[in-house]
């Protein structure tokens, strides 16, 4: 279903309720995570509430930055966050920060500054028309900090595009493809300012990219993951490279920890999220932002392959054995019918393993469920990971 149709579904005013053999591809309020601002609100939400519980999660270095939630690029809200934004501006003069209108997709409407006075034309060009505050209806507007030091290969700047499904908010389960790809660029990147109005220098969008003249129709621009993570390994070392994709997943997992206490968690939903994340050159990864409607259209042979199964794969998953849908069901498939999908959190299972772990440090060491004693019997599975 679109979203526009997910809207109406839900509507108060429509009345229309679901019954259990239908099921639907949107939460009610999947905005909640994909509104480029509103993921940042319940970002910063989060690490509020981890601050305020203590948790070691939200622990911060001798700067004030997070040592564990540094995911996300600085960003703030316009107008509402202008001065704000102004003093961080202030700060570093030299830097670069890309605008984005909250709603929109597919690269639309995106631009790059690096002075302040350029933000002042754009705001009176477009007669403040977009410039105003997600509530009046109107469109919003997201300024982050510019990743400029990006991860290169060939020169050229890329991000990942990885798929996430989630089954079920509360409690979190989400599953993380094995297909994911990389998405490049058809120009080498240049942190030169004389370049900040080339969208084919710095935005990774296959919608922006195939109007470019050295767009490639047969590969689409687009490497494979198991490709990035072969070239890394040979490059950087398996290591490193382990350590990189274990922290991509740890964002994917603690940005549905954000988004899951006020998610509307209807039993009929499921959803498959496109997950977009920049590599800089330190092999640190970046949350840029999450999609609701991840493209399905294919634009080369691999692209249609790769479509199809994520979508035959999904639907062996939030389906009972391929059966007339139910609501009911678990969602917990055998591991045969999952296909490419990986278990990347079980937040049930991980509580009680924890309980039941809690439980064996009060009682002593003991035998595990293949009688492995002590803490190899209890080491943590990718369904709990954390």
């Amino acid at each position: 279903m679109s979203i526009q149709t997910i809207r109406n579904v839900f509507s108060v005013d429509t009345g229309y309720r679901l019954s259990d053999d239908q099921m639907v591809n949107h939460f009610p309020n999947h905005y909640e995570l994909t509104r480029k601002d509103l993921m940042i609100k319940n970002i910063k939400r989060y690490r509020k509430e981890l601050e305020k519980e203590s948790s070691p999660l939200a622990e911060k270095d001798e700067n004030g930055k997070y040592i564990y939630l540094d995911f996300v690029p600085v960003t703030f809200m316009l107008p509402a966050d202008y001065n704000l934004f102004v003093e961080e501006f202030r700060k570093n003069p030299s830097s670069t920060w890309i605008m984005k209108p909250c709603g929109k997709a597919q690269g639309k409407g995106i631009f790059l500054i690096n002075k302040l006075s350029q933000i002042k034309k754009w705001s009176r060009d477009s007669r403040t028309s977009t410039f105003v505050a997600a509530s009046s209806g109107k469109e919003a507007y997201v300024i982050s900090l510019y990743i400029d030091n990006p991860l290169l290969i060939g020169g050229k700047k890329f991000d990942l595009r990885l798929y996430v499904l989630v089954t079920t908010y509360r409690p979190l389960k989400c599953y993380m493809y094995k297909l994911g790809f990389c998405r490049f660029c058809t120009v080498k990147y240049t942190p030169s300012t004389s370049e900040l109005d080339n969208m084919f220098v710095h935005l990774t969008n296959v919608a922006i990219q195939k109007h470019g003249d050295d767009y490639n129709h047969v590969h689409g621009g687009k490497w494979t993951v198991s490709n990035l993570r072969l070239y890394l390994e040979s490059t950087r070392g398996k290591e490193v490279t382990n350590r990189l994709f274990d922290q991509i997943h740890w964002i994917v997992v603690q940005s549905l920890k954000a988004v899951a206490p006020v998610m509307n968690n209807d039993k009929h939903c499921f959803e498959c999220y496109g997950y977009d994340i920049i590599i800089d050159d330190k092999l640190k990864p970046w949350l840029i932002e999450v999609n609701a409607s991840p493209s399905l259209t294919s634009s080369t042979a691999n692209d249609r392959i790769l479509k199809y199964n994520l979508i035959n794969d999904t639907l062996n998953i939030v389906t009972p054995n391929g059966d007339i849908p139910d609501c009911r069901w678990n969602r917990s498939p055998p591991r045969e019918a999952m296909g490419n999908y990986q278990v990347l959190y079980d937040e049930e299972q991980a509580q009680n393993e924890n309980a039941e772990r809690d439980l064996r440090s009060r009682s002593g060491p003991s035998l595990g469920s293949k009688g492995i004693k002590g803490s190899a019997a209890v080491r943590p599975t990718a369904a709990t990971w954390k």
